[in-house]
């Protein structure tokens, strides 16, 4: 499991996969990253200190990604996250946040801006589609409207390859993406233990249709691996 990495390219910034108590919906049916978890908040502070040890300052921006909401972190991994950003002059902090957790953000948000750090707060929608979204991949998000969804965060995720997906389905959620939100990541989906699968002919209409349109879009990050980031892969013991 790599869980630092660095990212040059679109928004160069450094990348942390912490470990929390992992994300409370578990309810995704195409997701099985909530396996890199545990309940032991001390065994996930040590880890997650170790691990942000290796933040260098190097651009001034931090991602950090965990399996859940960065509210599943526990409190001593927050304030280590604090300290880092302020003993290496990171100015923006990228976090990921569930949408039944968005009633955390604004206190997030106000407190890495008292120490001079702006928030970015990163919601995984994988599909504008609403009824598919919740009647097929259940992602337990009760709002349709993307500017609402939009309200409370600044980033989305989106999610191709996926049956039922066509070449104007993805085409459309990635334009509704760069709308409402200041930056879009697409995920190409990777197999795992959840009982959607990726679909290798919609994966194929994604890489010849679609992809050619935005892979140079600053504002697109288009993920064909779930290790992309350089961050990522089998999950550790519990």
């Amino acid at each position: 499991m790599e869980r630092y990495g660095i990212i040059t390219e679109k928004n160069p910034r450094e990348i942390v996969l912490l470990r929390g108590r992992g994300c409370r919906w578990r309810r995704c049916r195409f997701c099985d990253y909530y396996l890199d978890f545990s309940r032991d908040a001390q065994a996930n502070y040590r880890l997650n200190k170790e691990v942000l040890s290796h933040v260098t300052g190097l651009y001034g921006c931090l991602e950090v990604i965990n399996s859940g909401s960065f509210s599943d972190l526990d409190e001593k991994t927050l304030a280590c996250i604090r300290q880092t950003a302020a003993s290496k002059n990171i100015r923006q902090i990228h976090f990921e946040c569930h949408w039944q957790d968005r009633g955390t953000i604004k206190t997030l948000r106000d407190a890495f801006k008292a120490l001079g750090v702006t928030v970015k707060v990163k919601i995984g929608v994988e599909t504008f589609d609403a009824l598919f979204r919740e009647c097929y991949l259940d992602k337990g998000i009760d709002e349709s409207n993307p500017a609402k969804i939009a309200e409370d965060y600044d980033e989305c995720c989106l999610l191709a390859g996926i049956p039922g997906q066509t070449a104007a389905s993805m085409t459309c959620d990635i334009n509704l993406g760069l709308k409402h939100f200041d930056r879009v990541c697409v995920n190409v989906m990777t197999e795992n233990t959840a009982p959607v699968k990726p679909d290798a002919s919609v994966i194929d209409v994604f890489t010849k249709d679609v992809c050619p349109a935005f892979i140079d879009n600053a504002r697109v990050d288009i993920l064909m691996t779930n290790t992309d980031f350089g961050v990522g892969g089998d999950t550790c013991e519990k």
